[in-house]
């Protein structure tokens, strides 16, 4: 609809058929946080808890300290809540992100010391909308100057109905010449005003810049406001972008009065009031009407007094609740929760799951070559049987083979491995880091992320050289090159102090056996050749059968003894070679572990320390779940 307009008043730019849903809408529901708190009230009033004993206070003494007893519900867990969230989060959190909750943790420190028997209200509006008329007819005196002249309210103006709110006041900044008390009158002893501490603003939308930034500040400080608007500005999109719509979690102690009703014909004054409690709703301001918690909205003329008892009824059930100082300040703490949602709040279930551990696990044993190690692990169990048990004459043939090789072979691998094997093992490693800190920051708010990956790759630093010495202990195969120059010891190398070879497996109990076998098989054809010579040379009778018989004996039994402990050993090699892959393998993931695990755990674990703070924080508001 149209609102109506006049002469004496600026024209409002109505908003009303612009069909833009304000922000924060959700599924066509607004959360407010307020609304949860009243109905947790009234139920706990229900149930006969204890009323706050309030401290009195009194103008000419020092602001006492008082303590919010239990009864104020969960207002005090939730600040230090909030004050532990605050303190947690500064070294993850930059500081203009915590700005807003700092705020609030020191306006909610300095009300608490003041006087909680007082409920101070600020009367808020536009230029031309009668605010300060409506604040004389509320304080039953003109205290507070009205006319044509615009701006008439340059300063804040307050009236207090009872002693003891000077440390309120000079909370306020409001001069001591501007401190006044209600007309002797019906008003000035109306027992439900008792404690009212009312304040008349400046024009929110004065042409004076120190207008508008005296009405900002103290409406960060009062408990309540009362906003008056007149049926031209109603609509006015400075009221309802700057202060409706930002403040509507602040609905349980916001009034909006629609003032002049009596410059509007017949039904009109229901029309705009309807347009209004519409704007209001798409503001997200929950309005209180059948009983239900939220705004209170209503229609009077502060010229004529039509309306004004009605609304100083209301204040006065206000005021004599003394709760109005609690839900302001947890609406603040709400609002504060909300603009702290997106660094909090995760998407999902973040964290290090088994999988993710075992996967990781696994990349290292890659890297660190747990699989090579176990199979030279086999083949040095292999080889060490074929030595002891292998025929001399195969042992004196490698024997010739390998004598004109200088050093040994590993060290001449060594020489021989080129560079490229190293960075490989090296991206491995970071590529596992790199893949594990993903997982375990998926999910997570952007400054947890970082902080998880931070840990991660700091951790990682000398995480490839730390796996080369662990492959070197184990001798895995090219671990000794992968090593080379990792300095350790007094100017010696990993490789050096452990020449490049694994410790040699065990033997079996069976082995001095099959040794003593082979043996016996070597004599036997020694002294079957003897035999025979001696026959040939005519030292011995001939008879060729026997000693032939006894050498033939040897040589088909040392190779029998031979494959025979080459079976026998086929299980125990394997077992061997497991054994050693598995022992690389664990030692790898622990070392892993407490490189890049461990403090990857521990940041998660501050996550969830702030992520149940935060919880506290919110756990009466719906805004912040």
């Amino acid at each position: 609809m149209t609102a109506v307009t006049d002469e004496d008043h600026g024209k409002g730019k109505s908003k009303g058929d612009s069909g833009e849903k304000p922000d924060g809408a959700k599924d066509g529901r607004w959360d407010d946080g307020l609304i949860a708190r009243r109905a947790a009230a009234a139920a706990a009033r229900d149930a006969d808890e204890p009323v706050p004993v309030l401290a009195p206070a009194d103008d000419d003494a020092e602001p006492q300290v008082e303590a919010y007893a239990p009864a104020d519900g969960p207002l005090p867990a939730r600040l230090d809540a909030l004050r532990e969230l605050v303190g947690l989060s500064r070294a993850r959190l930059d500081r203009d992100t915590l700005a807003e909750a700092g705020r609030v943790l020191d306006e909610a420190a300095a009300r608490q010391r003041l006087s909680s028997r007082h409920t101070v209200v600020a009367v808020a509006g536009a230029t031309g909308s009668g605010k300060s008329t409506l604040f004389n007819a509320l304080a039953g005196a003109p205290i507070s100057d009205t006319g044509l002249r615009r701006p008439t309210t340059s300063q804040p103006i307050a009236c207090s109905w009872t002693d003891g709110a000077a440390g309120l006041l000079d909370r306020l900044a409001v001069p001591g010449r501007l401190r006044r008390r209600p007309h002797p009158g019906p008003a000035a002893f109306d027992e439900a005003l008792q404690g009212l501490v009312l304040v008349d603003l400046p024009d929110h939308d004065s042409a004076a810049t120190e207008h508008r930034d005296q009405v900002d500040r103290v409406l960060a400080l009062v408990d309540a406001v009362i906003w008056v608007v007149d049926p031209e500005k109603y609509a006015d999109a400075a009221l309802h972008e700057r202060y409706l719509r930002p403040l509507a979690g602040h609905a349980e102690v916001t009034f909006v009065v629609l003032n002049q009703t009596d410059r509007l014909p017949g039904e009109a004054a229901d029309l705009v009031l309807d347009d209004l409690r519409r704007l209001l709703d798409e503001d997200g301001i929950a309005l209180g009407e059948h009983g239900e918690p939220g705004a209170t909205v209503m229609s009077l003329s502060a010229l004529t007094g039509d309306g004004v008892p009605e609304l100083r009824e209301m204040i006065g059930r206000f005021v004599s609740d003394r709760t109005a100082a609690t839900r302001r300040l947890s609406a603040d703490v709400d609002a504060a929760a909300a603009r702290l949602r997106t660094v909090y709040v995760a998407q999902g279930r973040p964290g290090l799951g088994e999988r993710a551990r075992e996967e990781f696990a696994d990349r290292l044993a890659e890297a660190v070559g747990a699989a090579a190690a176990g199979q030279a692990a086999e083949r040095e169990w292999r080889r060490n049987a074929s030595r002891a048990c292998g025929t001399p004459w195969l042992r004196l043939w490698r024997w010739y083979e390998n004598r004109g090789l200088p050093g040994s072979l590993d060290r001449l691998g060594q020489a021989l491995t080129p560079p490229e094997e190293e960075l490989t093992a090296r991206q491995r490693v970071e590529q596992a880091v790199r893949i594990v800190a993903d997982d375990a920051a998926d999910g997570l708010p952007g400054p947890w992320a970082q902080a998880v990956r931070e840990a991660a790759f700091t951790g990682a630093q000398g995480l490839p050289e730390a796996l080369d010495e662990l492959a070197v202990k184990a001798g895995a195969p090219g671990a000794a090159k992968r090593g080379g120059g990792t300095e350790t010891g007094k100017g010696k190398s990993t490789v050096d102090r452990l020449g490049g070879r694994p410790p040699k497996p065990p033997r079996p109990k069976w082995w001095p056996a099959a040794v003593l076998a082979q043996a016996s098989m070597t004599l036997l054809q020694i002294f079957g050749g003897l035999w025979l010579v001696g026959q040939i040379i005519g030292v011995l009778e001939p008879g060729l059968v026997t000693p032939a018989l006894i050498m033939l004996g040897g040589v088909v039994g040392g190779p029998l003894v031979e494959w025979a402990c080459a079976a026998a050993i086929r299980g125990p090699a394997r077992r061997y070679g497991q054994d050693a892959e598995r022992r690389l393998r664990e030692a790898a993931a622990g070392c892993g572990r407490a490189r890049v695990l461990d403090p990857v755990a521990a940041e998660l674990v501050r996550y969830r320390e702030v992520r149940e703070r935060y919880v506290t924080v919110t756990e009466f508001s719906t805004t912040g779940r």
